[in-house]
């Protein structure tokens, strides 16, 4: 991962597009990102504080955001400066949680979590399957819950989705995945 300090805010912005686009849209992991990429529906935030406290409060402001711009349908808050150890980016999701259900979010806004050292409680740290969370930088995936059961309710077999993406990851091996995810970066 190229140094967080080094990059301007729209490095960022354009690697988590990159893997949108090359892991997320191509290999259709997410049924659903390639229509919000394409009506521009979807919100990059790069969050370049390392404070907790601002992390936090950031989040809830892009809650805010939501609620105030219809038109946005999911959000992608970027941490550029925090969370590199996937265990602290585990506590903060944790704390994340927590926050939008005291907020009054729970059922409102879903969190999905992203971070380049994603690991699966379950699974082996070689294992592929794990780059179907794995992302450029540690992230927050913001998403409207009512949107996303009207897209689930409109999709065939949506439960099958997280088999058919460990299959898939795991199909195209482990040197595949870890080259789709080193092409997003910006080079130096």
């Amino acid at each position: 991962m190229t140094s967080p300090t080094t990059l301007p805010v729209e490095a960022y912005i354009e690697a988590t597009r990159t893997w949108l686009k090359t892991v997320i849209i191509r290999h259709n992991i997410c049924p659903f990102a390639k229509r919000e990429l394409d009506k521009g529906s979807v919100d990059f935030t790069v969050e370049l504080s390392s404070d907790l406290e601002q992390c936090l409060l950031n989040l809830i402001l892009a809650c805010e955001k939501l609620d105030q711009e219809p038109a946005i349908e999911t959000s992608l808050l970027i941490y550029a400066c925090a969370f590199a150890d996937f265990d602290d980016y585990l506590d903060f999701l944790g704390l994340a949680e927590a926050l939008l259900a005291d907020q009054g979010y729970e059922g409102i806004y879903q969190l999905a979590s992203f971070h380049p050292d994603y690991s699966f409680e379950e699974a082996a740290l070689d294992d592929a399957a794990n780059y179907t969370n794995r992302s450029p930088y540690p992230m927050l995936h913001l998403l409207r819950e009512s949107s996303l059961e009207q897209a689930i309710a409109h999709y065939p077999d949506p439960e099958n989705i997280p088999e058919r993406n460990i299959a898939l990851t795991r199909e195209l091996g482990l040197t595949k995945m870890k080259a789709l995810l080193a092409a997003c970066y910006p080079s130096d």
